[in-house]
């Protein structure tokens, strides 16, 4: 595992991480969206929107709508609370509350912490790197799934 940042575009091995972006996103059932917003003007909530729509399993975590449900899905207070295993932990913070995000992620056993555009935090990448996690730092998971594997509806 590794981060894709905006340069990391090629593995040691010379794999390209668009690869293992396009793997992850293909095989991903459930994404918790960390500070998913109920304004559907706020790129969280539409990101969310459009990961729904293409058949994936969202988990919203943001602990001023915990105990909520947000387009249909249940909303949690932490990561912790999400009763199933985590893929993809899909980031919606200021860059300085990221780190406590990642320690969850970790802990949730996720398998990827993404970091969205505009949000790169070095210590959360380390530490998801060095748990075995993939992580992505400033990046779109919508652009990115649009481009990487376009629809994927359910059915």
């Amino acid at each position: 595992p590794a981060c894709v940042g905006r340069f990391e575009w090629i593995t040691d091995a010379g794999r390209s991480r668009f690869d293992e972006l396009r793997e992850l996103l293909a095989s991903a059932r459930r994404i918790a969206v960390v500070g998913l917003s109920d304004a559907p003007s706020r790129p969280s909530h539409r990101v969310a929107r459009y990961l729904l729509a293409q058949g994936y399993e969202i988990w919203g975590v943001n602990p001023n709508h915990a105990g909520q449900m947000l387009m249909g899905r249940p909303c949690v207070s932490l990561l912790s609370e999400v009763p199933e295993p985590i893929d993809i932990v899909d980031v919606f913070r200021r860059s300085d509350a990221v780190l406590p995000v990642a320690r969850q992620a970790v802990d949730a056993r996720a398998r990827c912490l993404w970091q969205q555009l505009g949000v790169a935090t070095a210590g959360a990448d380390a530490l998801a790197i060095a748990s075995g996690m993939l992580s992505v730092t400033d990046r779109c998971l919508l652009v990115e799934h649009d481009r990487l594997i376009g629809e994927r509806r359910p059915g």
